[in-house]
């Protein structure tokens, strides 16, 4: 009886691996087909992008900097708080 049931659960597995199979295939198709008939986007090159838009400016850095040493030295922040944020500053 033993041999019996595991072909059945092989039988079984097989079945289940097969389905599955058809269909990842047909939806992989089915992407396949949308990409090719989607028109193409032209793609950004490097020279596009802008490297010092995201960076902040040095003017900006010592503006944060000079408010973060007066709220520190009027006694809001704490001497590890400042040096937190002024790591978060410096690491921008």
């Amino acid at each position: 009886m033993g041999l019996w049931k595991t072909a059945a659960k092989v039988a079984v597995a097989s079945h289940v691996h097969g389905k599955v199979q058809r269909r990842q295939s047909q939806r992989w198709a089915a992407q396949d087909a949308a990409a090719a008939a989607a028109p193409l986007a032209p793609q950004p090159g490097p020279a596009s992008v802008a490297p010092t838009a995201s960076a902040p400016a040095a003017d900006d850095i010592l503006t944060r900097l000079a408010k973060l040493g007066e709220l520190r030295s009027a006694g809001v922040l704490t001497d590890a708080e400042f040096e937190t944020q002024k790591a978060r500053i410096l690491a921008q």
